[in-house]
């Protein structure tokens, strides 16, 4: 088969998956969920320049799902877990530790709560019970409010000012991916990992530019992150609409 050939039969697949899918949604029934989650959080900054799944602590979420169309979902959620990261664990491009952790030598620990708003886009109505598969990847954005508590502590005496605590406010943008399945007419199984782009530096109490610091122990110009991958279970509530004739007069459902 040719590229052509192929890339036209791809194209007829999805137009057809597509109508089918969004046919359903004009019958769709209107369905909300309320939910609870448990994963890990993971944090990404100077103490851990990159993603480290050593890194993952315990998060717990709760949250409340409601449909607008069969594609697309709003939920609303809170989150609440541990941060860990340490220099000790960054490795360098030798394999060995990396020249400014090992100078370095800091780690840093705390607790992290987020409040979260997303807009979630279905690709299959999984709700839907006449379909042969109740399951469908799904992708999401939103906005996000958090609350840090956050200690960093370094075992390099000559870099006193990295041994810092306190409490952060921030937002953050939270964005990611995530398959749910129907396990029966009411509850749900999910999976889900997303990241969260903060607006600061200063998660972790190293920036590189705080008063005492220098560019030595990190760096102006990159932002901190973190992570949710979590397992859920939701339960469902559905409400049927009511065609207008029966709206306009009630006797006929009599």
């Amino acid at each position: 088969m040719t590229k052509v050939k192929l890339s036209k039969t791809l194209l007829a697949c999805l137009v057809q998956v597509g109508s089918v899918f969004f046919a359903q949604s004009a019958a769709a029934q209107y369905t909300s969920e309320i939910g609870v989650g448990l994963g890990g959080l993971v944090y990404k900054g100077e103490v851990s320049p990159n993603y480290q799944f050593e890194n993952n602590r315990p998060a717990i979420t709760a949250f409340y799902r409601r449909d607008i169309s069969a594609p697309i979902t709003l939920r609303g959620a809170l989150l609440a877990g541990m941060l860990r990261a340490s220099d000790g664990n960054v490795e360098g491009i030798t394999g060995n530790g990396a020249p400014l952790s090992a100078y370095r030598q800091a780690n840093m620990k705390g607790d992290l709560y987020e409040a979260s708003a997303v807009v979630e886009y279905n690709f299959f109505d999984y709700h839907y019970r006449k379909a042969k598969v109740h399951f469908t990847p799904y992708v999401f954005v939103g906005i996000a409010g958090y609350l840090a508590n956050v200690k960093t502590a370094t075992n390099n005496a000559a870099l006193p000012s990295l041994n810092q605590s306190g409490t952060m406010l921030g937002v953050s943008v939270p964005a990611g991916f995530g398959f749910k399945y129907a396990l029966s007419n009411r509850w749900n199984l999910g999976l889900e990992a997303g990241a969260r782009k903060v607006f600061s530096d200063k998660l972790d109490h190293i920036d590189g530019k705080s008063s005492g610091q220098t560019d030595l122990v990190g760096n102006p110009n990159d932002q901190d992150w973190y992570f949710f991958n979590g397992i859920s279970i939701s339960y469902t509530f559905y409400k049927i609409n009511c065609p207008p004739q029966y709206k306009e007069n009630p006797k006929l459902l009599r």
